[in-house]
């Protein structure tokens, strides 16, 4: 790895094109000038008229031609065996070395698929994971799987918590994460079939800070740092907090706008509602990593916005500077020993 971060971001991937992903682009090369090298991959043309309209210098960003994107609806698989998409070709200069993490925010199941296929696994590692980033009344919650497997087994759920606990640890700064397992109830006898196997194994790994079975209301109420659970769970989990974050951000605008005085009052109250937007916003965290791969990959939002790209340039940077992957292979690793 080079001393500056090299940052790739599929361009033509999300809903919107190379747009948001340029003024993302400007966003944070104005407010981190000289931290990462920034790498666009997909149509040169479309890409350099985007950077233009966001008054973005050429000379600071490279641009990688690649003549084919993936669909939103294209099948994973077949995606992942397609070179030449933008995806493919960002991949590709990650496995090279040439990319130090990339981003992309298309299809979610073609970016895991290609990641898996391009680049593989981390030793140890059966599954990869999709960790995504919860703000709670605490420092924030790290939940994984949150949708790249539907069904997992209970060894997974181990190797999950130990990449959570390196995130949280190494990422967002948390000395000792606690790790609790989801269940329906805090009591170990608590929980379906998958919980109960997986019990005794997360107790009995070496480097973890387990607190115990974990519930829905624990996540916004900072219980721990690191929730495990399945892909099918997590995913639901993930679309409902956001949901309910984007229906809390309407009601208040609303209600606000009923009334005269809640106006009036709104003026004193800016600065505030603004730090609250910025809490339960998904743009302000940008993306989440698919931990577990040999690389840095993270995958964002369809509908990604400037803001959004902005964070995800930022979080990549950090967990590049961080070396993230090299503390999970060494926790995983250790562990395994430990089993052995």
């Amino acid at each position: 790895m080079t001393s500056i971060p090299r940052i790739g971001i599929d361009a033509m991937g999300g809903d919107f094109g190379p747009g948001p992903v340029a003024d993302g682009a400007a966003l944070a090369l104005r407010e981190w000038p000289g931290r990462f090298r920034l790498t666009l991959v997909g149509d040169e043309a479309e890409i350099r008229a985007a950077l233009k309209r966001a008054h973005v210098d050429s000379a600071l960003v490279e641009i990688v031609h690649a003549a084919e994107k993936v669909d939103m609806g294209a099948k994973a698989t077949r995606a992942a065996r397609k070179s030449g998409t933008s995806l493919g070709v960002l991949t590709q200069l990650h496995k090279e070395h040439r990319l130090d993490g990339i981003f992309s925010a298309g299809n979610t199941g073609a970016v895991v698929a290609t990641a898996l296929l391009g680049l593989g696994r981390l030793e140890g590692v059966s599954r990869p994971a999709l960790a995504a980033f919860f703000p709670n009344t605490g420092h924030g919650t790290v939940v994984l799987d949150v949708g790249a497997n539907a069904e997992v087994k209970p060894a997974w759920l181990v190797q999950f918590a130990h990449m959570g606990s390196c995130m949280a640890r190494y990422l967002l700064g948390h000395e000792n994460p606690r790790i609790g397992l989801l269940s329906i109830g805090e009591e170990e006898s608590k929980g379906n079939q998958l919980v109960q196997e997986s019990l005794p194994l997360v107790k009995a790994a070496r480097h973890l800070n387990f607190i115990g079975p974990v519930e829905g209301r624990d996540l916004f109420k900072g219980t721990c740092d690191v929730i495990v659970t399945d892909g099918f769970t997590g995913n639901v989990l993930l679309k409902t907090a956001e949901s309910a974050a984007s229906f809390l951000g309407r009601s208040v605008r609303d209600e606000v706008k009923k009334d005269p005085l809640a106006l009036f009052g709104a003026l004193f109250m800016r600065g505030a509602l603004h730090r609250l937007r910025s809490r339960i916003d998904w743009q302000e965290y940008g993306a989440a990593p698919l931990l577990g791969v040999n690389g840095v990959c993270f995958i964002g939002h369809g509908s990604s916005g400037a803001r959004a790209f902005r964070s995800a340039i930022h979080t990549l940077t950090t967990f590049v500077e961080q070396r993230v992957n090299e503390h999970i292979r060494e926790e995983i690793q250790s562990d395994h020993d430990s089993a052995a």
